[in-house]
């Protein structure tokens, strides 16, 4: 059982924040325990936290000092632009710089083009990343910047997995914490500024990007971190930009007020699962790796561990799935005396049977050694007698 932090008489519970924005999400980054949300399964366009996708996918496909060459397309691409020009070339590190900060339409398709080698063939490859390597079904793209279409969609629950996957790429989260960075390109000499509002107005913010387009409205995904507790925040179609980073500012203070983290187990801690003495059958699980949840600060959160090793927290106000410990198996001479206690063999059975199984092992080279040490002793007795024999003769 998990005891409440101490709440003094001047403060009074945290309440859940309310939104105007059509869609909403905020989760512990380390465990990804769902802190908040409103209509968080809701497909809606991203806007440009489309490129989250875009810089996370070129800094792990590609070296970031791979020269990229810009082609016509991506000089003459649509929308917000860091002014590149035809056939200039460009690292692909100053790229994502570019993509990030200054949400660089042109510098997405002059990624794309390097990666994939079109637009279309990268849309795939964000597909696939989405699925395959995040895990989430409810989202799909067909360009590198978010501009809009049809068939071009996300969730607010999709993008918080999306940024909290990111967001442990140590490159990734160097370049969305920048705020100002020189820029020397061929058309246009200036510096790149972060469009992250957040980034210099909220403590502790560490990204990551902003979107807009008409048809998503104003698109934002923020990662802050206090008291040792990372959130992720995402918040899609708001009505302004003024509103989307008021309603952001809400949620990660109502997430830093409610909750705190808390280790469930270590790496390599054990839980045992079952009692033999009333009669239950007994399971040993392990934790693969270090589990931690977000609870909520002013509630006592009890934990439980069902017979396959899923982990649920609760409180008065609230349940959910914490992770998964993972059975260990016995050694196999335990798992064959279960088994016969299981059948109703009796231990001694088994036993009896292990032990011929062991001795057989043992006697038949013990035998061996004895027999040949004896046709050693008896050659070299003979031996001793013929040359005796051969004297006297």
């Amino acid at each position: 059982m998990c005891l409440p932090r101490t709440l003094h008489a001047e403060e009074a519970v945290p309440q859940a924040p309310v939104l105007q924005s059509e869609a909403a999400i905020l989760i512990d980054a380390r465990s990804g325990t769902v802190l908040f949300e409103k209509n968080a399964t809701e497909r809606l366009y991203p806007a440009s936290i489309t490129k989250i996708v875009t810089g996370i996918i070129a800094l792990e496909s590609a070296d970031p000092e791979e020269l990229v060459t810009v082609s016509k397309e991506a000089r003459n691409e649509d929308g917000t632009r860091v002014y590149l020009a035809e056939g200039e070339q460009v690292t692909l590190g100053n790229l994502v710089y570019a993509l990030m900060l200054n949400s660089g339409n042109d510098a997405a398709t002059a990624i794309a083009e390097h990666i994939s080698g079109s637009k279309a063939l990268f849309a795939d490859k964000m597909n696939a990343f989405a699925k395959e390597t995040v895990g989430v079904f409810d989202t799909q793209f067909t360009n590198p910047h978010g501009l809009p279409d049809p068939e071009h969609y996300t969730t607010a629950s999709d993008m918080a997995k999306i940024a909290q996957y990111a967001m442990r790429n140590e490159r990734f989260r160097e370049i969305v914490a920048t705020e100002k960075m020189p820029w020397n390109g061929l058309e246009w000499q200036s510096q790149l500024v972060n469009h992250n509002k957040l980034l210099t107005t909220y403590e502790g913010t560490l990204g990551v990007k902003n979107g807009y387009t008409q048809a998503a409205g104003n698109t934002l995904v923020i990662a802050a971190q206090r008291d040792g507790m990372e959130l992720i925040g995402v918040i899609l179609k708001a009505s302004t930009n003024k509103v989307v980073y008021a309603e952001m500012t809400k949620l990660l203070d109502y997430g830093f007020a409610a909750f705190e983290p808390r280790q469930l187990f270590a790496a390599g801690e054990t839980y045992e699962y079952g009692s033999v003495e009333a009669g239950e059958t007994s399971r040993m699980f392990v934790a693969v790796e270090e589990l931690w949840t977000a609870v909520p600060k002013h509630e006592v959160a009890d934990m439980q561990v069902d017979a396959l090793g899923a982990i649920t927290m609760s409180t008065p106000s609230r349940t959910w799935t914490a992770g998964m410990l993972k059975l260990q198996e016995p050694p196999v001479a335990n798992a064959q005396v279960m088994s016969a206690v299981d059948a109703g063999t009796g231990v001694s059975d088994a036993s009896e049977e292990d032990g011929a199984a062991a001795n057989s092992d043992w006697e038949l080279p013990i035998a061996g050694a004895w027999l040949l040490m004896n046709v050693m002793l008896g050659t070299i007795a003979y031996l001793k007698l013929r040359k005796r024999a051969m004297r006297r003769a």
